[in-house]
């Protein structure tokens, strides 16, 4: 694995960990697509570092479970601010 990936792979897993970030949000920070957030994660990282990707996937796991819950305060706030502009 090039080193400039492997850089990466700790860079995203690291700032996962210390802000809980989702897999989106991840990807914006770095400028890669979802898709490459997701190989390092659940590919790379095991490879690299098997204790640091369970502690990720944890993060991960518990995003995943709390996504219906974000997406239902995002259509309520959306429904809220257009009730406010009528």
């Amino acid at each position: 694995m090039k080193a400039y990936i492997e850089d990466r792979v700790f860079e995203t897993a690291q700032y996962i960990l210390e802000t809980g970030a989702t897999v989106r949000k991840a990807a914006q920070q770095f400028k890669v697509s979802k898709s490459t957030v997701h190989k390092d994660m659940s590919q790379r990282l095991p490879e690299l570092s098997p204790q640091m990707a369970e502690k990720v996937g944890k993060v991960l796991e518990k995003n995943l479970n709390e996504r219906h819950i974000r997406g239902g305060l995002a259509t309520k706030q959306r429904y809220l601010q257009l009730k406010h502009e009528q």
